[in-house]
């Protein structure tokens, strides 16, 4: 089955049309949120602050997901294996989830608009970087430094939000943001792939610096005032650098648990929870209130059910790029308009999912939507290499509307169920959960890849290992979403 190209399409319904017009909802979606108050100053603050947090939310996930379409062209300039592969995405997730509780705690302390503003510049000269690198090394350490710019995006800007709007309207401003998460995963793989097959792939990385100007621009201009609820609080450097050193043995030690420096690296870490819970307890200002998890039944389960979901769901796009490009033969531009579907679809509920989530309990809504994610991935693992593309669009579309019942209602749960003051460790532990649950999924794909593959470059002789490979994860992740929708449902009670 061939794909139409971008130039075949009919101008009402190409792609970019499409993203126009979503955009452009986007944009009056901001308008009519703060349409009562927009002459006084406090409307001129939300839509700022609303403008500046949903061109962020583009930039991260649009980085993340021109990536992924574009890997098995960086794997033949540079000579890389699936593995070291797996490894230019893993990276950046792990950076992100290292830094991301410790960048919220000093936003709530030192102000939030200074430390988002750092994070966007670090994003933009890493993203220069990586399209400046002539080797796998040098990529894989520019990558690091645009997780560590990410950490301060992701969580940043929700608190912001957060800040700026009543929670009576923080439903549907978060589903705003959610529509630009996923506008920026709806671009990511058709600008990339388009970008990769005319360009090169180093043209995406130049793309996500411009972005990353244009949002530098917005947060100069056009935000006003600053958020500093923990002002007179002071930031646990000790806890902070424990916690990344958690995080750091953990992901790394699992992505090489078949050794035995693995198995002792996830280990001490494991170990180190116990170090941090006890440091955390007894420090006046922690990084991570320990006690929103003992005390705070829907935070708790709501930010387990996040880590569930992303750790399932997260490699489905990665795998499918590999599986388009390597088994089924697709150029990166074809590949690319395949896999938008997941996003666009998830762009356009999102938002019906934040309003539902304002007038009743999310339980309900984000427990089908993960239930229904494990229902869409499991229907890939029965993918050959004449699977129809049809099939896959289809499924694409579905896991994308089970993510848009999930995400919003679950981030409208976390984000309620605290104070004002803790809104930037809250977002920061969502998000944090969220990236390590994206880098657990890397780390499963990996680990399987390693068992089934090795460390070899992917020629025609290895297809049929390679379809197995991705068909195994598919069914672990499957299962990981029973778990998922067991602890939505026992933690969502918020209305």
């Amino acid at each position: 089955m061939r794909v139409a190209s971008p130039a075949r399409w009919k101008s009402g319904l190409s792609p970019i049309g499409f993203f126009l017009r979503l955009f452009h909802k986007v944009e009056s979606s901001i308008q009519d949120t703060v349409m009562d108050d927009r002459n006084s100053d406090e409307g001129a603050t939300k839509r700022s602050a609303l403008l500046v947090t949903t061109l962020a939310a583009f930039l991260t996930p649009f980085g993340i997901s021109s990536v992924n379409i574009a890997l098995p062209s960086i794997g033949r300039e540079f000579l890389m294996d699936a593995i070291l592969l797996g490894w230019v995405i893993t990276v950046y997730l792990l950076a992100s989830a290292m830094f991301l509780v410790p960048f919220g705690r000093v936003a709530d302390i030192y102000g939030r608009k200074r430390i988002f503003t750092y994070g966007i510049i670090v994003f933009s000269f890493g993203s220069l970087g990586s399209a400046l690198s002539n080797s796998a090394a040098t990529l894989i350490c520019f990558r690091i430094l645009q997780g560590i710019g990410a950490a301060a995006i992701f969580p940043v800007g929700a608190a912001i939000l957060t800040s700026a709007f009543p929670s009576s309207e923080l439903g549907r401003v978060l589903g705003i943001n959610v529509v630009a998460v996923y506008l920026g995963y709806s671009v990511g793989p058709f600008l990339g792939g388009l970008l990769t097959h005319h360009f090169g792939w180093r043209s995406i990385f130049l793309a996500n610096v411009i972005a990353g100007l244009i949002v530098i621009s917005f947060t100069c201009f056009k935000l006003k005032g600053e958020w500093r609820e923990a002002r007179d609080e002071k930031f646990d450097l000790a806890g902070s650098i424990i916690y990344s050193i958690i995080l750091l043995l953990i992901m790394y030690g699992f992505s090489k648990v078949t050794t035995v420096l693995g198995m002792l690296f996830v280990l001490l870490g494991f170990s180190g929870v116990w170090v941090f819970i006890k440091w955390e307890m007894k420090t006046k200002s922690p990084v991570l209130e320990i006690n929103l998890f003992r005390r705070n039944r829907v935070f708790a389960f709501s930010i387990l059910a996040t880590l569930i979901n992303s750790g399932a769901a997260f490699a489905v796009t990665f795998l499918l790029s590999l599986y388009l490009q390597y088994i089924r033969g697709l150029t990166p531009e074809h590949a690319g308009l395949i896999l938008i579907s997941q996003p666009i679809v998830q762009g356009l509920v999102s938002p019906v999912s934040g309003r539902i989530s304002d007038r009743i309990s999310p339980r309900i809504v984000a427990s089908i939507g993960i239930a229904l994610t494990g229902l869409g991935i499991f229907l890939l693992t029965i993918l050959s290499e004449r699977t129809a593309l049809v099939f896959i669009v289809a499924n694409l579309g579905l896991l994308g509307l089970s993510f848009a019942l999930f995400s919003v209602p679950n981030a409208n749960a976390v984000m309620s169920s605290v104070e004002n003051r803790f809104y930037g460790v809250a977002s920061g532990t969502l998000s944090t959960m969220r990236i390590t649950g994206m880098a657990f999924s890397m780390g499963i794909a990996l680990l399987i890849f390693s068992t089934y593959l090795g460390k070899v470059q992917i020629g025609v002789e290895h297809h049929a290992l390679l379809l197995r490979s991705i068909k195994v994860a598919f069914s672990l992740f499957a299962i990981f979403c029973l778990g998922g929708a067991v602890a939505s449902f026992a933690g969502n009670e918020v209305r």
